[in-house]
């Protein structure tokens, strides 16, 4: 076969297959809902369906190898769905007003073999309201004496736990798909009004085990459903990301990192985060600035998120 026929046939198996990948990469991205959920692969696939555009750029060196000009034109199609769906996220937001609640939140991991400097970090940021998940054994005594003295105002249920410069009241412990309470509603009294604060840590998923979380999850969903306060913060570990079918139940309300963040935000794991299950979820408020924090020891990143409540 001549060198001239060689370029000839791998252009055309090129513009043959190329489209098909190109397609069906975009399938997976606009229409990753309708993929059943064989073995818990749909579980991964979402919590990491940003990641899918890696593919892209695969695609088209394949392309250039194989000179498919017309193939290499398809991959346009996948460019411009994973741009729609997650552009926004990537380009800086313009928020305004004034912040009148800062919002820290971490699961600062049971088995951390240091927490007191993942505690120190979240002080360190001097916000108003201080959320911890997976507080247990030397953690608690840490969190006792680093932030008693700075926040008047504490409570907590089980391993969950929030601080506060403003009062709370109305303190209920929740389960939420467990049998016992790490979860919990309070309500901190601000100068601008009441803001109803769920602090949670739902039940963890597994790739072939989530009908415990996904549990969690409904009743969660149901009670910010029923509740009548104007102001609704959603803090801590929903061990769920945004682009999960499940994430659905929480219509009504925004996250603070696709609000006013810049970026995926990312929270796990914390040596190289491909994931985000920390979220602060909201309504009747506005966010203006969203981030997470730098590694502290635990094996989940901190977030941070600023409101506008009036």
């Amino acid at each position: 076969m001549t060198p001239a026929r060689r370029r000839r046939t791998r252009s055309y198996a090129g513009d043959g297959v190329l489209p098909v990948l190109a397609v069906a990469v975009a399938g997976v991205l606009v229409g990753h809902q309708l993929i059943p959920d064989k073995a818990g692969l749909s579980t991964i696939l979402e919590s990491m369906l940003p990641w899918v555009g890696l593919v892209i750029p695969l695609l088209a060196v394949i392309g250039l190898l194989a000179r498919a000009r017309a193939g290499f034109v398809a991959l346009l199609v996948p460019v411009v769905a994973w741009a729609v769906l997650f552009g926004p996220a990537v380009l800086p937001k313009n928020s305004a007003g004034s912040a009148e609640l800062a919002v820290v939140s971490q699961n600062i991991d049971a088995g951390n073999p240091n927490p007191c400097a993942a505690v120190t970090a979240l002080a360190a940021q001097q916000a108003d309201v201080v959320a911890i998940e997976e507080l247990t054994g030397d953690a608690s005594s840490c969190a006792a004496n680093i932030l008693n003295p700075r926040y008047s105002y504490r409570t907590s249920s089980s391993s969950v736990a929030v601080w506060s410069r403003f009062p709370l009241r109305q303190t209920q412990p929740l389960q939420l798909g467990l049998d016992w309470a790490r979860a919990l509603r309070t309500e901190i009294v601000t100068p601008q009004g009441n803001v109803a604060v769920y602090v949670v840590h739902l039940p963890s998923a597994r790739p072939d085990d989530t009908a415990q979380r996904n549990r969690g999850l409904t009743e969660l969903a149901g009670l910010l459903h029923d509740d009548s306060a104007q102001r609704v913060l959603v803090v801590g570990d929903l061990n769920t990301a945004t682009t999960d079918r499940e994430f659905g139940v929480f219509s009504g309300f925004q996250d603070t990192q696709q609000a006013a963040g810049t970026g995926f935000g990312f929270t796990w794991p914390s040596v190289f985060p491909v994931t985000r299950p920390d979220h602060m979820l909201f309504r009747g408020m506005s966010a203006l600035s969203a981030g997470t924090l730098a590694a502290n020891g635990s094996d989940h990143l901190g977030i941070t998120a600023s409101l506008h409540l009036s």
